[in-house]
């Protein structure tokens, strides 16, 4: 993979945040009233706008939509954002991408504002140029406008610049703005989804994916 510009989703990609974003959510829906025990039942909000995967997964509006979001953020801000793992490679992979002199970018559907604290947290914040994430108020959680607003912000050759993602809005949304985009299989989407996008690369492990930056250099 020969692009100067690489951009990583965060959750499933860098980090596997399981036990954080679905013990928040089933904080938040028991708030409202509604008991989910079983925590892997939740998996399917890990990489979505949380607002849409609760309209669609339990027929609220958007206003109950909301008040659910809000209820899932008064927990992950405090405890879920640090019920998280890098996943095993993944420092290394960094490491490899800044001594080839490529410039790293995050770009999640998460608000910004705990994107940057996971990072620092969990000390990979300072192999990337800038971390981007949605807003608070819901603006650019959608990974085509998200990624559009990046390549403007940083004033990125698409041709020079790759998506990475485990879930298929990572990979949409790098195909629309232009760019090549690679699927890794040890996040949260399935096999079936990713490929039915028709990515340029599918890596199943992080060893297979830092290969696959190794290859350009061999």
């Amino acid at each position: 993979m020969y692009q100067q510009n690489i951009l990583f989703d965060l959750d499933g990609t860098l980090t596997d945040p399981r036990l954080g974003i679905t013990r928040s959510i089933q904080f938040a829906l028991g708030k409202l009233g509604i008991d989910e025990p079983d925590i892997t039942r939740l998996e399917h909000f890990i990489g979505p706008p949380l607002l849409q995967q609760f309209m669609q997964s339990y027929a609220m509006d958007e206003a109950k939509a909301w008040e659910a979001v809000n209820f899932y953020r008064e927990r992950f801000k405090v405890t879920g954002l640090y019920e998280n793992l890098v996943f095993d490679g993944i420092p290394q992979l960094l490491e490899t991408l800044s001594g080839q002199g490529r410039t790293l970018y995050v770009a999640t559907s998460k608000p910004s504002v705990f994107a940057r604290e996971i990072a620092r947290h969990f000390d990979f914040a300072r192999h990337f140029k800038v971390i981007y994430g949605s807003e608070l108020d819901g603006t650019r959680t959608d990974k085509v406008e998200l990624i559009a607003h990046l390549l403007a912000e940083e004033q990125l050759d698409p041709a020079q610049t790759l998506m990475i993602g485990d879930r298929k809005h990572d990979l949409i949304g790098g195909r629309r703005n232009g760019l090549q985009v690679a699927a890794v299989g040890y996040g949260f989407g399935s096999a079936e989804e990713l490929l039915a996008e028709a990515p340029e690369y599918h890596y199943p492990s992080v060893a297979e994916l830092h290969r696959g930056f190794m290859a350009i250099q061999s």
